[in-house]
C-alpha cells in the first residue's frame, strides 16, 4: 500500500506539515520546498542537472496557493510567481526522510 498523506496542515503562510499514511509527521517550509521544485525549468529533464541556484531563493518566501493533483502529488503556488512544479507525496516523503525540509521531521 502507497505511503499517502492522511492531512496536510497549512500552518503559516511560510510553513506546511504533513501526517503521513503510515505515522510520521513532517514539517516542510516555502523555501526548502522552492529549493527542490521538480519541474523542468528548476531540472534538466535530460541530464537531471539542477538549474534553479538555490541562493536565488528568498528564506522569507510564502505559499500564495496550494492544490492538490489527482490523489498523488501536490502544486505549489510560490510568492515570487513560481507555480509549475508538481511534487509527488512520494517526493515529499523522500525530502522530508532527507531532511530537506529546514525541519524536524517526527
Amino acid at each position: 500500500m502507497a505511503i499517502e498523506p492522511t492531512r496536510i496542515i497549512e500552518e503559516s503562510a511560510s510553513e506546511l506539515t504533513i501526517e503521513w499514511s503510515d505515522g510520521p509527521t513532517s514539517g516542510y517550509t516555502a523555501a526548502a520546498l522552492r529549493r527542490s521544485c521538480p519541474c523542468a525549468g528548476c531540472i534538466d529533464e535530460w541530464t537531471g542537472e539542477k538549474r534553479l541556484d538555490e541562493g536565488s531563493v528568498p528564506e522569507d518566501i510564502t505559499f500564495r496557493h496550494t492544490s492538490i493533483v489527482g490523489r498523488y502529488a501536490l502544486n505549489f503556488h510560490f510568492s515570487d510567481g513560481h507555480d509549475t512544479g508538481i511534487f509527488s507525496f512520494a517526493l515529499l516523503r523522500k525530502l522530508a526522510d532527507k531532511g530537506r525540509t529546514d525541519e524536524s521531521t517526527a
